[in-house]
């Protein structure tokens, strides 16, 4: 990657790989829906995945949104987190 590029730009590639990153997680956490009664050990396999997209999701949304949702992923910031620019 030897490309330079702005930071509108890399903002713009930071939420596709965020789009990818929710997309591959749903289709994971589906799959492990699908499997858990025929194949246990296929469904376990399709939720640990689903897990590592997740943790790439989070991540990514930090960067775009710092402080913008809370490690449970439940409630934006605003409830005692100070936002540090």
């Amino acid at each position: 990657m030897t490309d330079v590029v702005d930071a509108d730009e890399l903002l713009r590639r930071i939420r596709r790989g965020r789009d990818r990153a929710a997309e591959e997680e749903r289709a994971w956490q589906e799959r492990a829906r699908n499997l858990t009664a025929t194949d246990p050990d296929g469904a376990r396999e399709a939720a640990v995945r689903a897990l590592a997209f997740e943790a790439v999701l989070r991540a990514l949304e930090e960067i775009v949104d710092p402080g913008g949702v809370d490690p449970g992923g439940t409630s934006p910031a605003g409830s005692g987190v100070k936002r540090v620019t």
